[in-house]
């Protein structure tokens, strides 16, 4: 893992979406097309915002996304799908050559299928993550299943991670905030070729911290990037705050 940190967020947005897009350039002039994974929340706003920004020949690149609610339509202002129409479908001169949604208002059970078979047909080039408040990867929280061949499965959100969205003010109530999600399972963003994992704020301190310098461990799902060869860890300096070691 390598470990890249800005003194802002918003210099970690810029080094973090020029990495991910030099990555993406390198692929389609190899191969002509190119797969990735985009992440959602208040951490990757600025990234997203800079993503949209650089030279890249989107019409060339499928997309998938991490995970949403169960239950939740695209309408409420919580949907991951909302989100990455308005901060990146919608910011592009051209669209993607798709983007595969995760649909979570009908069966749970047949859209991780289907977003499975999907994906196994697309070997991801470029993930695009983040860190949760609590260790978690995508909706992955802890103890996560890290032996999972299923690229989505089903999950429980536990309680801290309900809070991290709650704080983040994308629901009104702690209780309106969803029990169930569709997520992206560890072995399927771990398959992908290259991680660019963006963690700003002073709130994801603790758990950066831990996912660096402690016990690899379900417990604290982010630690198993430390097995992923080529992952670059983007933090502001809030979020390095509890780092004992600097690069």
């Amino acid at each position: 893992m390598r470990i890249d940190i800005s003194p802002t967020k918003q210099e970690l947005g810029r080094r973090a979406a020029a990495a991910g897009a030099e990555l993406i350039r390198a692929v389609l002039s190899q191969r002509g097309k190119a797969n990735i994974i985009l992440a959602t929340g208040a951490s990757q706003f600025e990234m997203l915002g800079e993503l949209v920004k650089q030279p890249v020949d989107w019409s060339m690149v499928t997309c998938f996304h991490l995970d949403e609610y169960v239950g939740m339509p695209m309408s409420h202002p919580a949907s991951f799908r909302k989100y990455l129409k308005e901060r990146f479908v919608d910011q592009l001169a051209k669209p993607p050559a798709a983007f595969h949604f995760l649909g979570a208002e009908g069966n749970p059970a047949a859209e991780c299928r289907r977003l499975g078979a999907l994906i196994k047909q697309h070997p991801i080039d470029v993930a695009f993550i983040g860190i949760g408040e609590n260790g978690h990867l995508a909706f992955n929280d802890p103890p996560a299943d890290f032996e999972t061949r299923e690229p989505y499965i089903t999950v429980e959100l536990d309680d801290a991670c309900r809070q991290q969205q709650f704080g983040e003010g994308w629901f009104p109530t702690f209780d309106a905030v969803p029990k169930q999600a569709i997520s992206m399972s560890i072995r399927q963003i771990l398959a992908s070729q290259a991680i660019i994992c963006s963690v700003p704020d002073a709130r994801k301190a603790e758990a950066v911290g831990k996912a660096v310098e402690g016990p690899l461990t379900p417990q604290l799902p982010a630690s198993i990037l430390r097995n992923h060869g080529a992952t670059t860890l983007f933090l502001d300096e809030p979020a390095a705050g509890k780092l004992t070691w600097r690069p």
